[in-house]
Order: structure tokens, then C-alpha cells, then sequence
């Protein structure tokens, strides 16, 4: 009886845990079968781009966002409005009062979905218009990327979708807003003190919102599709299982910023290395976005609007 009584305590202590395997993604993004797969040809004569579960992306992505879930429900008014879930463990590790800087807060979730690297959330709020083309740039342009990111060696679009109408169409047609830009990413980083270089290869996207909020996502994309890789030295592959970055107008020229990140560098590089390089980068990318949203830089966004 003792035993049982131990076992039914052990079972229920699981349940009752409020750890990260408590939200289980099941469903897969991608089809390797070529039969199942939903594809969009690109602007490249010959290559096609697999397009993912949008309702699975999109879940997941709401599931850790709620600017995100604010964003898609049409619902306004920034931080101010969000409902955090209260069943995943969040813990803050930075916090920052409201005008001392752009950031407000970092929130962490170590082993989410029993990956090693941390699933990372980083809030901020930035005096400017809301323009997602120019956050769009900071991330996938070059030249804008190095101006931040001094780990960077290449970022581009190597095969942007032909018709943005078939994204639109398997995404519902408005349900995730409006679909602005989607193509295959490649991104590589530069070797730093013996450590080598790092890529990737992302399926990325770019949604736009009535209201002028928008969402930039990204998700890796599987070993099938290894022959979009420029033709090109391989290098240590890194991933990023859940990448979001949402943008919302909290007035005429004020905007909130929920950025989700979870990135495995690759390699033997271990976790508590590689996340605080990650957090800074990240830093770095928003001291560099307040700069331009709150400069005469701005305007050349404004003006391709």
C-alpha cells in the first residue's frame, strides 16, 4: 500500500509541475514525403520552397508571445494589455525601469521543449513610428546587420517566394494579417577565438497589421531542404527552434517590442557561453533599433510606406 500511496504522489507531483513540458509542440512544421508537402515556387526558376503548418507556427509562436496573441486577435494597446501564461515558467533575469532605456525586461525558460539553449524573451519599448520594414532590415539586411552585429559575416535572401499570394492563401488569408515578405534565409557568422563559423538556413516572413503592428518570424528549416544552401564550405550548423519579434503602436510615435528567441549555437560551445553572447547581441540590435526610430534615419522607412 505504501508503495502505490508513493507512486500516486510521484505521479501527481509530475502534473503538478510547472515545468516546461507542460506545452508540447506534437505537430511537425514541415512534410519530408514530397507528397504531403504544401510548396511556393521562388523567384528562381526550379526551386521551390516548402511552406509550413502556418496554424502550428502561429500557435507556437502565440504560445510564448502575447504581444504576438494580441497582435493576431486584433486586440490593442501594447504591454499594457498583455495576459502572461501563468503555466510556463518564466524566470526574469533583467528588468529595467520604463524610460531608462529601451529594453524593459528579459525573461528565460531553460530546456524549453527539451532543447538545451534557453527560450529567451526580451521586451522593449521604442519612441518612433511603428515600421517593420526598417526592424525587417536590421535582422536580414547586410549592411544594417553589421552595424550592430559585429559577429556577422553574410545574412541575405537567397530565394524569396515568387507570388506572395500562395503565402497569403495557405495562411488564411488575413488570419495572420498580411503577408509582406517570405523567402529563404542564409546567415553566417564570423570565426572568433578558435570558436568556427556558424550558419543557417531559415524560412522567414514578415506580417503586416491594419492597426500598422507587425510580425517578423523565422523558423529553421529541416535537412531536406540542405540543398538551398549556397554552394559553399559547410559550416557548424546552429538553429533556431522559436524565433518571433512583434511590433505594436502604442501611440503616434511609440511602439512595443516582444522578442522571442531560441537559438542552438551548435558545436560543443556550452549553454552558459553561449546564452550571455546571445543576450547581448540581442541588446546591442535594440540600442541600434532606438537610435534609428528616434532619428532622422527613420524617415526613409517612412518614405517607402
Amino acid at each position: 500500500m505504501l508503495s502505490l500511496q508513493l507512486v500516486f504522489l510521484y505521479v501527481l507531483g509530475l502534473l503538478l509541475v510547472p515545468d516546461s513540458y507542460a506545452l508540447a509542440f506534437a505537430s511537425t512544421l514541415f512534410q519530408e514525403r514530397p507528397t504531403l508537402q504544401q510548396k511556393a515556387p521562388s523567384k528562381s526558376d526550379g526551386v521551390d520552397i516548402e511552406l509550413p503548418d502556418f496554424e502550428e507556427l502561429f500557435s507556437r509562436m502565440e504560445a510564448v508571445s502575447p504581444l504576438l496573441r494580441n497582435v493576431i486577435n486584433r486586440k490593442n494597446g501594447g504591454f499594457a494589455t498583455v495576459e502572461d501564461a501563468t503555466d510556463l515558467p518564466w524566470r526574469r533575469v533583467e528588468s529595467h525601469k520604463t524610460g531608462s532605456q529601451s529594453v524593459r525586461s528579459i525573461d528565460r525558460i531553460d530546456n524549453f521543449q527539451g532543447h538545451p539553449a534557453p527560450l529567451l524573451r526580451v521586451r522593449a519599448t521604442i519612441q518612433g513610428p511603428c515600421v517593420g520594414q526598417a526592424m525587417t532590415n536590421f535582422i536580414m539586411d547586410c549592411d544594417e546587420r553589421k552595424k550592430w552585429d559585429d559577429q556577422i559575416d553574410q545574412v541575405y535572401e537567397i530565394y524569396p517566394i515568387n507570388d506572395l499570394d500562395y503565402a497569403n492563401m495557405a495562411m488564411g488569408y488575413g488570419k495572420f494579417g498580411e503577408c509582406s515578405r517570405l523567402g529563404v534565409g542564409y546567415c553566417k557568422t564570423k570565426p572568433n577565438l578558435g570558436v568556427d563559423s556558424r550558419e543557417q538556413l531559415t524560412l522567414c516572413g514578415c506580417q503586416d497589421f491594419l492597426d500598422g503592428a507587425c510580425i517578423i518570424w523565422g523558423v529553421e528549416l529541416e535537412a531536406w531542404h540542405d540543398y538551398m544552401f549556397p554552394p559553399t564550405e559547410r559550416h557548424t550548423r546552429a538553429k533556431s527552434r522559436l524565433f518571433s519579434t512583434t511590433m505594436q503602436p502604442t501611440g503616434k510615435d511609440s511602439f512595443d517590442v516582444e522578442y522571442i528567441l531560441q537559438l542552438e549555437i551548435g558545436g560543443k560551445i556550452p549553454q552558459w557561453i553561449s546564452t550571455p553572447l546571445v543576450v547581448k547581441s540581442i541588446k546591442q540590435m535594440f540600442q541600434h533599433a532606438s537610435k534609428v526610430y528616434g532619428g532622422d534615419d527613420i524617415h526613409k522607412y517612412l518614405e517607402k510606406e
